[in-house]
């Protein structure tokens, strides 16, 4: 059993699980509270600065919209494709060397768990923030703090493996 433990927990995986805890939470709460506390469905779109507005969507598919599954078939074939990337990245997470890797793939799971949330309680995600630019046509996507969570998680695992920390020490 000890051999086995390993490829479960690692030495920065209670970082990564925490990192994963306070985005989960984090996501939760905002969309809970701009749903029911503040009524986004009713007050959308609401201006926040000239180039944010809070926009109330639902996306039924994946990353962008993507695969929009309305089937019952489909949203279990989406889970299903979520199960197995979030026991890939529990396995990559207990195998991490450094603790910016661990905090990296923790954003990535936390906002993959709050976005499943939404997906279990409602069959689809809640995206709110809406970025644009007035007057230029720039309209980005509809999405919420798990997305910026994932992408932020991404950029920063791109971000050490280009460092070449690690490269410069080996042999």
């Amino acid at each position: 059993m000890r051999n086995f433990s390993r490829y479960l927990w690692g030495p920065h995986t209670r970082d990564g699980i925490t990192a994963a805890l306070i985005v989960g939470l984090l996501d939760q709460a905002a969309k809970l509270w701009l749903y029911y506390a503040y009524d986004l469905a009713a007050k959308s779109p609401v201006k926040v600065l000239p180039v944010l507005d809070l926009v109330l969507t639902w996306n039924k598919g994946i990353s962008y919209g993507l695969f929009q599954q309305d089937s019952a078939f489909g949203q279990w074939a989406l889970f299903g494709v979520k199960v197995a990337a979030a026991i890939f990245l529990w396995g990559w997470l207990s195998q991490a060397a450094t603790r910016l890797t661990a905090l990296s793939l923790g954003l990535i799971i936390g906002g993959a768990f709050g976005n499943a949330v939404d997906r279990l309680m409602h069959g689809a995600v809640m995206d709110f923030v809406h970025l644009h630019t007035p007057g230029y046509g720039f309209n980005w996507y509809v999405f919420n703090l798990s997305d910026t969570a994932i992408v932020a998680g991404v950029a920063l695992l791109l971000y050490e493996s280009t460092r070449g920390d690690r490269a410069a020490k080996a042999p």
